[in-house]
């Protein structure tokens, strides 16, 4: 993998895909070589969109493509599991969208077999590899802000969504916390780590799926991360850490920052801006293929563990909240 470029595949034709098709040119060394459908009328529309040289029919002619070295799941996440499977037992290496699966049970199912065949696999938590994301974990680890203390997220949509939208839908796995609560889950993971204490409310859709859900989570240190999200309005989207020595501040987007603030309990405010071009999927596909050079079975930014992890803190969270898929 380390003398030639490397080779794509797509599973799935929608917007998170046309995303990614669009970011990859930005990728030193990538090409998209394929992309795979149900249908091949879908998959030769997005062929032709994109200028990708193999269209296929099935999941499984794609898994099945010897000219292709990774496969990017882009299905809804309720197709996750079905479909990182097909590539996975073609000998195929995944990355597939976020949250992993729908379950705990599925995630690790994956990751076992991943494992079995000496496969990577990383989930598409592109959150965890952005610029300004990891350029404040540094910060924190340097002490620039003291102790953490507190950490707020929130993620809502502009509602409402009509009861036959992907987002009602329990077969789909609707609702705001796969949707949009992974992402300030993550983000409180990715500062505190996992928490000693989960507690969470929600407002439920008459079919059953969360539509505002509030996450309290506690930690060991002392530490607290209070998290929302929502179907039913657009909230600010922001998010903030603060510290005994300082509060960092993500604008709204927070989950595809390009700059942040921090304010020290000194007065000082420093502005840092770390622009980049396209939608930010881009860097997950670097770290790919950084992994796949390095010959290693997951990636030290996305590990198994922390998928595992995070998959049974939102098990939890539905268990509280009485959703079930």
């Amino acid at each position: 993998m380390t003398d030639r470029t490397t080779r794509w595949g797509i599973l799935g034709t929608g917007g998170i895909a046309a995303t990614f098709a669009s970011d990859l040119p930005l990728v030193p060394g990538a090409e998209l070589a394929a992309v795979g459908s149900r249908t091949a009328e879908a998959a030769d529309a997005f062929a032709a969109k994109f200028g990708v040289p193999r269209a296929h029919g099935s999941w499984a002619e794609l898994a099945a493509d010897p000219d292709v070295d990774v496969i990017y799941v882009a299905t809804p996440h309720s197709s996750h599991h079905a479909a990182a499977m097909v590539c996975l037992e073609g000998g195929k290496s995944v990355l597939v969208e976020k949250p992993m699966t729908l379950d705990l049970a599925s995630s690790a199912q994956l990751v076992q077999e991943a494992r079995n065949r000496g496969l990577f696999l990383m989930e598409a938590m592109w959150m965890r590899l952005n610029p300004a994301i990891r350029k404040i974990q540094e910060l924190i680890e340097d002490g620039e802000i003291g102790e953490v203390v507190t950490v707020h997220a929130d993620f809502g949509l502009q509602g409402p969504f009509d009861a036959s939208h992907r987002l009602r839908d329990p077969a789909l796995g609707g609702g705001a916390l796969l949707d949009l609560g992974v992402y300030p889950i993550h983000f409180a993971d990715l500062i505190l780590g996992s928490p000693s204490a989960v507690h969470s409310w929600a407002r439920l859709t008459p079919e059953g799926v969360d539509e505002t859900t509030g996450v309290l989570l506690g930690y060991h240190s002392g530490a607290v991360a209070a998290l929302t999200c929502s179907i039913a309005g657009e909230s600010r989207n922001a998010a903030s850490i603060t510290g005994t020595l300082g509060r960092i501040d993500l604008p709204p987007g927070f989950f595809v920052p390009r700059s942040f603030t921090l304010k020290r309990s000194t007065g000082e405010t420093e502005e840092f801006d770390l622009g980049f071009d396209g939608s930010g999927y881009q860097f997950e596909a670097i770290e790919v293929q950084r992994c796949l050079a390095e010959g290693l079975p997951e990636s030290p930014l996305v590990p198994h563990t922390t998928t595992l992890e995070l998959m049974t803190l939102l098990d939890t969270i539905r268990a509280e909240i009485g959703v079930a898929y």
